[in-house]
């Protein structure tokens, strides 16, 4: 995201972190400030952002909300993936408060994903059905994960244990995480295996549609090796003791699990997404599709999960430069989505960088 703005003159780039060897990753001929700082802290958070005009919140997600609220409390216009648990429409009315613009869950899902259904709602009469399928994987895969996470593995577990939410006939539905698997097959992937997560964030408050559900896509074989660490403790939060010390089972394991989920230098991975969004319009019942899968960038190094979710918010960065993204309080990506000139600008920016949504559109019988 940082080395994307950098490349625009109309943009002074600044990136921090607590992380030294994380800040030291960024290549040097790019013109980008870093800056070593404890981004826990919500008054040093608020004194980083005194000097900049907007900024991007793409801290883990158990930091996320009190870093976005730092935000909006120091008057700054934000996009935000930090993926947090919390309700962001808590901080609405602080938003207003302040004149701020804050977009959350703006990467690829949540975020293009909710852009996409947001848009084709604002299109129909009437929204009846939305399903979302998204998955980030390695494309060569090694026993005995088979999977990479290109972000933090403590946010990858936590999809693993929150309850996933879905609407079904109108009514808001509660399953466990990992339930209710599918076997999909996906042109140029293959068969991949399909469950329940907590995906849908603010679409099953915002969208009037009977039936809404996202499910995560993994290589087979993957639940059966979660639910296992899952329903033995491994991903608990609770304490326990051993040896006389005490530590959280999540914490040891996020440990143990980081390096082998890590992508190593050059390693290819791959992101498949399917948003369709069904419903009526003018007496027509309408199926719009939106397919997308997208390569690690052997070009620049950079992986396929940071250019689908960090060019989407970096195309909400000059979406809000330019002013054309004007909404003060807290916003969801379906609220951009209901703008049909910021769904043209991000998906133009995107398929400028290679990130590419093929559009399907079909009458149903």
């Amino acid at each position: 995201m940082a080395i994307d703005l950098a490349q625009n003159s109309e943009f002074a780039v600044s990136i921090a972190d607590l992380n030294s060897d994380a800040l030291s990753k960024l290549n040097k001929p790019h013109p980008i400030e870093t800056i070593q700082t404890d981004l826990s802290r919500p008054e040093d958070v608020k004194a980083l952002v005194g000097d900049y005009d907007i900024v991007v919140n793409a801290v883990p997600g158990f930091m996320g909300f009190q870093t976005l609220k730092s935000v909006i409390e120091a008057g700054k216009d934000v996009i935000d993936i930090a993926f947090f648990s919390e309700d962001p429409f808590q901080l609405n009315e602080l938003a207003k408060e302040k004149g701020v613009t804050a977009v959350v869950d703006c990467g690829v899902a949540p975020g293009m994903s909710n852009i996409l259904v947001g848009h084709v709602d604002s299109l129909l009469d009437s929204t009846e059905k939305v399903l979302i399928y998204v998955g980030g994987l390695p494309v060569v895969r090694e026993w005995p994960y088979e999977y990479k996470a290109p972000f933090s593995p403590i946010d990858v577990i936590e999809e693993y244990v929150r309850p996933a939410r879905y609407v079904e006939n109108g009514e808001l539905v509660v399953r466990m995480a990992l339930s209710e698997p599918e076997l999909i097959d996906f042109p140029e992937v293959g068969t991949l295996e399909v469950f329940n997560t907590d995906g849908l964030r603010s679409l099953a408050k915002t969208m009037n549609a009977p039936n809404m559900k996202e499910k995560t896509m993994r290589y087979p074989g993957h639940i059966e090796k979660m639910r296992l660490l899952r329903e033995t403790g491994f991903f608990s939060e609770d304490e326990i003791e051993i040896n006389g010390s005490r530590i959280r089972p999540i914490d040891l394991t996020s440990k143990l699990l980081f390096p082998k989920w890590e992508y190593a230098e050059g390693e290819a991975d791959i992101t498949v997404m399917q948003v369709t969004v069904e419903g009526s319009k003018s007496g027509k019942k309408l199926r719009y599709r939106y397919d997308l899968i997208d390569r690690y960038d052997a070009a620049t190094q950079t992986l396929s999960m940071a250019r689908t979710t960090g060019y989407t918010a970096t195309m909400a960065v000059r979406m809000l430069a330019k002013g054309i993204y004007t909404r003060k309080g807290l916003s969801v990506p379906e609220y951009v989505g209901a703008q049909p000139e910021c769904v043209e600008f991000i998906l133009n920016g995107l398929r400028e960088r290679g990130v590419i949504y093929k559009e399907t559109i079909e009458e149903m019988s």
